[in-house]
């Protein structure tokens, strides 16, 4: 297991999180300090990311800076557009074997397939920084078998986010597919709000709060996501 930052710029707004409100998007007029990564021009609050897969960062990406990479015109592999959309994998059954053959350690990690090999990679948020491993194809197909949408996950864009703790005090385990970047987002805010050996009450209630936010808000809107390498 090994430790990595996510310290891409702009990514430490991210844990402040949500998806910004319809009054705050009306109301943008470009005066923000956000700009975009790769050509320094103004962005909306609901901006788009790129993943850089060879770095694992991720950058702020403007309107048009989107949707070259989202017609695979540009960067050759460098840069994957990150999709917008979140489904929630009801009657997911990984039972406690399949989640003790994954190797992690805590209840609370995500999983990302590669683009250029068969890998599958694990990773959950700590105090340090987000812990990585390597997981056993052989323990991973269990796992897909667990839900008929596992093995159409994109490669490096889209993850299998998994909440299984109870520090927080209560709800069932929870499975979504989800953009790479929410799974960055709830990094930041695990390491923001972690206190102690055991990470403490306020952080549980901040994770408890960052699933309850994906059930409550609205479906985004995907026409234009690439769900493929560009």
């Amino acid at each position: 297991m090994t430790t990595s930052t996510f310290a891409a710029r702009g990514l430490r707004r991210l844990a402040q999180g949500g998806t910004p409100s319809r009054a705050r998007l009306t109301a943008w007029d470009g005066a923000d300090d956000e700009r975009c990564d790769l050509c320094a021009e103004p962005i909306p609050p609901d901006h788009r990311h790129l993943l850089d897969p060879g770095a694992g960062t991720v950058s702020c990406a403007c309107p048009a800076c989107s949707l070259l990479f989202d017609h695979g015109q540009a960067g050759g592999a460098r840069y994957l557009l990150l999709p917008t959309a979140r489904r929630r994998l009801e009657g997911c059954g990984i039972d406690d074997m399949a989640w003790a053959g994954l190797g992690v350690p805590v209840d609370l990690a995500f999983f990302t397939r590669s683009a250029t090999s068969p890998q599958v990679n694990a990773a959950y948020p700590s105090p340090l920084g987000l812990m990585r491993s390597v997981v056993d194809l052989a323990d991973w197909s269990r796992v897909e078998a667990a839900h008929p949408a596992l093995p159409a996950m994109a490669p490096e864009v889209e993850a299998l986010l998994v909440h299984r703790a109870r520090g927080g005090g209560s709800q069932e385990p929870q499975y979504w597919l989800v953009p790479l970047d929410d799974c960055y987002r709830l990094a930041a805010l695990v390491r923001a709000h972690w206190k102690g050996l055991g990470g403490g009450p306020e952080v549980w209630r901040q994770v408890d709060g960052f699933f309850r936010a994906f059930s409550t808000s609205p479906s985004p809107d995907t026409e234009e996501a690439s769900w493929a390498s560009p």
